[in-house]
């Protein structure tokens, strides 16, 4: 970035989206396209739009944008909200948030999004479209299994939830192979070889291509970690402050418990998530702490074979830095 270049700072939520510019001017706009629209023309060839990856709220201005011509980064909000508390920042609000967004842009080099292709972003708004459907299961499954438990539950009313359920399976099941065709169009090779990762499921390795861009999207292992809330916090200061280590919780929570549920194979099958479940184990550590650890594992054991294009090899060494 040159001296020419002006940083917008945006600060996205649901409905709406609050914007900081240069010269420290707030303004509000809807987050649809009337907002949009509204929001380019204060833009010119020197504007870089700075975002978080705020779930999927971020994604159709960042589109939008990006189809206009403009330059726009999508940064990690755990780096914003690091950044934000170096700063002793003590304002939580929408209009301090985007101006802490835009100095986070002018204090670090900025990477331009390009917005990846029409198969991630068909893939990106599947992947929403599920996370919706999940949900709805569930309390499907649920609202099933607190009928059964009445003395009398009503057939007709146990029919429909049914059918319901059913439904949205279906629908979950095109959907899902919908998203696998998709994947394989443009990264088989790395899919296949995520796939020989010991314990390491097709669903989570799909959605790990997805969502980080076909790895194209973190510099390291660490980067990726944190992305998906696995980076220990540890709470300890003097003697008055020695707090069990946890994780952050701070990332991507789907994610996070796809890969929780693959420790439970991972840690009896993967040498290397083997060996460090048992090395916790014994220290009298809980199992959950070391399926936490068996995660992170299969994490940058994923991260080292997609920049290596290499199968999972139980005796490799990989020489590629996962810090």
């Amino acid at each position: 970035m040159d001296k020419s270049t002006k940083f917008l700072g945006i600060d996205i939520s649901k409905d709406v989206f609050d914007v900081m510019d240069p010269k420290d001017r707030h303004f509000q706009y809807v987050n649809m396209q009337k907002g949009f629209r509204k929001f380019s023309k204060i833009l010119d060839t020197h504007s870089v739009c700075v975002m978080e990856a705020t779930g999927y709220y971020h994604l159709q201005l960042a589109y939008y944008l990006i189809d206009k011509g403009f330059k726009v980064a999508v940064v990690n909000p755990l780096s914003v909200k690091r950044f934000i508390q170096m700063k002793l920042s003590k304002i939580k609000t929408d209009k301090s948030d985007s101006r802490m967004i835009r100095l986070y842009g002018e204090s670090n080099e900025m990477r331009l999004w390009n917005g990846g292709s029409k198969n991630r972003k068909e893939s990106l708004q599947i992947l929403s479209l599920l996370a919706i459907y999940t949900k709805q299961t569930t309390a499907l499954k649920n609202k099933i299994h607190g009928e059964k438990t009445l003395g009398t539950p009503s057939t007709v009313v146990i029919k429909s939830l049914i059918r319901s359920l059913k439904q949205l399976q279906k629908e979950q099941s095109i959907l899902e192979e919908r998203l696998t065709e998709l994947v394989r169009e443009e990264n088989r090779e790395l899919l296949t070889n995520l796939e020989s990762i010991p314990g390491l499921g097709r669903k989570t390795a799909i959605m790990l291509i997805v969502i980080a861009d076909g790895f194209q999207r973190f510099d390291s292992a660490s980067a990726l970690c944190s992305y998906c809330g696995l980076t220990p916090v540890i709470r300890k200061s003097g003697t008055s402050v020695n707090g069990r280590p946890r994780i952050s919780k701070m990332g991507n929570q789907k994610l996070r418990n796809l890969l929780f549920l693959c420790s439970f194979t991972a840690y009896k099958y993967n040498k290397a998530c083997s060996d460090i479940y048992q090395r916790i184990t014994n220290k009298g550590k809980s199992k959950k702490l070391a399926l936490i650890a068996v995660s992170n594992k299969l994490l940058k054991q994923a991260f080292a074979i997609a920049k290596s294009g290499i199968p999972y090899d139980a005796t490799y060494r990989s020489v590629l830095p996962v810090h």
